[in-house]
């Protein structure tokens, strides 16, 4: 079992930026990956980044490549997403997951709400 705690959204104008965090715990020794989905109204969750635990491995969706970096902490199990250059389009709910397996995430965070806006 592995819990999962977002943090770092809120309101930010166009061009703005924000960092999210993502704090894992309980048996997180078999972790593969973790990473970000997000979702607005009315849309499928889609994949955000994602980094795997060994090799620092990374990938993005398209849509976020060049503006938004994922990272990791291994020592205190958290992920991060810093997120440049918002766009209206961003805004959603950012979820954070870890993948036990390869290919797949077996655990979910809260969500905390990213909203892009003047």
């Amino acid at each position: 079992q592995v819990q999962l705690l977002e943090s770092g959204g809120g309101l930010v104008q166009p061009g703005g930026s924000l960092r999210l965090s993502c704090a894992a715990s309980g048996r997180t020794f078999s972790t593969y990956a973790m990473g970000w989905f997000r979702q607005a109204p009315g849309k499928e969750r889609e994949f955000v980044a994602r980094i795997t635990w060994r090799d620092d491995s990374t990938r993005y969706v398209d849509s976020v490549k060049g503006r938004f970096t994922i990272s990791r902490d291994n020592a205190k199990n958290t992920v991060y997403l810093q997120m440049n250059s918002l766009k209206p389009e961003d805004t959603a709910v950012y979820y954070c997951a870890v993948g036990v397996g390869v290919g797949a995430y077996d655990y979910w965070g809260q969500g905390t709400q990213v909203t892009v806006s003047s």
